[in-house]
């Protein structure tokens, strides 16, 4: 399902990154889903790994070209992928609609940190990154997220309510956790960014509630922040662009977002806590405002209503730049996919 005729240049991506206006309307997206990866390719993902016939990371791959003929055909500059398989094993929780951020924890005392299986991040295949090249479109690069960022896996491991405790009982063993994970996924984007098919490092990790961030800003600058600091400078280093994908309420560290870690985009708005319009009023000649339509207005509103709203977004942003058009959040299965190609369409037709 090809929606349009132009080719990818991530070089209209850069424009908004530098808060510059792009030379058309951008799409940013954090991920989509797989029956709209399917649709928008053409084609059914062949899951070769359940066949038997294909080790993990050729799967992998087979699922990484599927989603960059999506977003070709979607009308992206770029496509997201992980580098590696990493990441932090906990216990598994039962699948539901919600996920509890006090169960399946690891981590609750010294003895169960030192005994925790620690991922080695050089201990995984990183070939996806080069073995997609050749099917990468000219002008399109890859979009390279974390397994989760720092404050992510720190809950997964200790568990929401025991982390909070741990801060205030053991705050050494709590910086020794934040420290081993943040060092792991330090180690992760050395390596995957020394690819040259990655032209954007992502930096996804949830930080609020809708009124309040997770931990108090004291404990985010001392525990969180200063990784993040890290990974953008390690991607400006190598010339590459850095995003924060945070949900939640963020009103009260954007000053830390912008001016201590450096990041050049900021993603993930919902009009409960803050409508991108005004976010992007507020913030847009400091940091990129990426995607921001509401995720509860594209389910409920008409294609027409969520078009009206795209475009008067590209509208505000016109002769200013700094905005690329998304959703709030990313584009899960219960979003109407005729809704979500809505706000594609909007971008690509404006």
């Amino acid at each position: 399902m090809k929606l349009h005729n132009r080719k990818p240049d991530m070089e209209n991506l850069y424009k908004v990154l530098r808060r510059e206006e792009p030379s058309r309307p951008t799409l940013f997206e954090l991920f989509l889903n797989l029956p709209l990866y399917e649709r928008l390719a053409g084609r059914k993902l062949v899951n070769k790994k359940a066949d038997g016939d294909l080790p993990d990371e050729e799967a992998a791959l087979e699922n990484l070209k599927l989603v960059v003929d999506a977003y070709a055909a979607a009308g992206y500059d770029y496509a997201p992928t992980y580098g590696s398989s990493l990441l932090f094993e906990t216990k598994q929780q039962e699948k539901k609609s919600t996920i509890s951020l006090n169960k399946g924890f690891v981590i609750t005392d010294e003895e169960s940190y030192e005994k925790y299986r620690w991922p080695l991040p050089s201990n995984y295949d990183y070939s996806r990154l080069e073995k997609i090249s050749p099917d990468l479109p000219e002008g399109m690069k890859l979009m390279l997220m974390m397994p989760c960022g720092v404050l992510e896996n720190v809950i997964a491991l200790t568990g929401y309510d025991n982390l909070c405790l741990l801060l205030y009982d053991n705050p050494e063993l709590a910086e020794a956790i934040f420290n081993r994970v943040g060092e792991s996924l330090l180690k992760y984007c050395e390596i995957a960014l020394n690819y040259d098919t990655v032209g954007l490092l992502m930096s996804n990790d949830d930080w609020g509630f809708k009124h309040q961030t997770f931990l108090s800003p004291a404990d985010m600058r001392k525990y969180v922040f200063p990784w993040h600091k890290k990974y953008v400078a390690l991607a400006h280093e190598r010339k590459t662009p850095a995003v924060l994908h945070s949900c939640g309420y963020a009103n009260d560290i954007m000053d830390d977002i912008i001016d201590n870690m450096g990041f050049d985009g900021k993603h993930s708005f919902e009009d409960a806590i803050m409508p991108v319009e005004d976010a992007y009023e507020r913030w847009h000649d400091r940091i990129a405002i990426l995607g921001g339509i509401d995720i509860n207005f594209i389910i409920k509103s008409s294609e027409e209503e969520i078009a009206s709203r795209c475009r008067a977004m590209l509208k505000r942003s016109e002769g200013r730049g700094a905005y690329a058009l998304g959703t709030g959040n990313s584009v899960p299965e219960f979003i109407p996919q005729d809704h979500f190609i809505a706000l594609l369409r909007t971008a690509l037709e404006y």
